[in-house]
């Protein structure tokens, strides 16, 4: 009876040494995008947005209610350099300054179902639209999405590689619809990590930017209240031709080796208006402010 008692205490005993082992070896799992909290996002507070900030008058989207970027004001129908007419987004006021957005890489190739990582939403103090790419070697046996977070990344110690590529990827509420593109990128959202949350935003790939800072070309705009008058600027609205078409000008274009999606704004007097319909017309123009803002305005069309 008593050698019974023994022998099932040594088998116990090997037992729990056996599982104690297996679980120091057990695989790191992933986390399920499709089952993680997601994080809500405000492109309209008085802490993320510039010229699009939420008031009890101006129908701006509900904080991380969808948005409908093909419908006024969040893309405008302007012109291009010689004249033709092009569609772009408005995104508001970004930096040169790009965020860090960390993709999981082994030998230079990405990780099958890994979600790419960010650290800040609209509203958070660096946030920007564009995000500098930076290279996070994984080992060959990495598990896709047993990193959400910089924090896990680091816990890790994954070695974190800066690139000079960058990217525009607008971090926007699930269910945000913008429709039109330049070039062969997605039209849906993506779907990424923000500190152990899903995030979704859009790429525009119109035009492959590279550098430490966000490249800027410049833009003539004209607004229906010109900004030295009482509720003149941007709250007045683009001025247009009564069919949607406003008369601002872009620069450059996508095919131009100058182009960038960050635009530098000048305002030309709306006194203007009509004489202004190519670039040579607005360099023309009275210029009321120049420089005066930066804004993220992809260009999604053109004839």
């Amino acid at each position: 009876m008593k050698s019974n008692f023994f022998l099932n205490l040594l088998l116990l005993s090997v037992a729990i040494i056996f599982t104690s082992c297996d679980d120091d070896n057990a695989k790191p799992t992933g986390v399920n995008p499709d089952t993680a909290a997601k994080q809500a996002v405000d492109r309209f507070s008085a802490s993320a947005g510039m010229l699009m900030v939420r008031s009890a008058t101006n129908g701006l989207p509900a904080a991380n209610a969808a948005i409908d970027f093909d419908k006024t004001p969040f893309i405008t129908k302007g012109f291009g350099p010689s004249g033709n007419i092009v569609d772009y987004y408005n995104f508001d006021v970004q930096s040169t300054v790009p965020a860090p957005i960390y993709v999981p890489m082994n030998n230079g190739k990405t990780i099958d179902g890994q979600l790419n990582i960010i650290e800040q939403i609209p509203g958070d103090a660096g946030y920007n639209d564009f995000w500098v790419v930076n290279a996070v070697e994984v080992p060959t046996d990495f598990v896709a999405n047993s990193v959400t977070s910089l924090a896990d990344i680091k816990a890790k110690g994954y070695t974190v590689k800066p690139t000079t590529n960058l990217v525009n990827c607008p971090v926007v509420p699930e269910g945000s619809t913008a429709t039109k593109r330049l070039g062969s990128g997605g039209k849906g959202l993506v779907r990424g990590w923000y500190k152990g949350k899903i995030v979704f935003y859009f790429t525009f790939e119109e035009k492959a930017l590279t550098g430490s800072t966000v490249p800027l070309s410049p833009i003539y705009v004209s607004f229906k209240i010109n900004p030295d008058k009482p509720g003149g600027g941007p709250s007045s609205g683009f001025i247009d031709n009564g069919a949607g078409l406003t008369h601002n000008v872009l620069a450059t274009l996508p095919a131009d080796a100058s182009y960038s999606p960050l635009w530098l704004v000048n305002v030309f007097d709306n006194a203007d208006f009509n004489k202004v319909s190519n670039l040579a017309t607005a360099k023309a123009a009275k210029i009321l402010g120049a420089g005066v803002a930066n804004v993220n305005c992809p260009v999604v069309s053109q004839q």
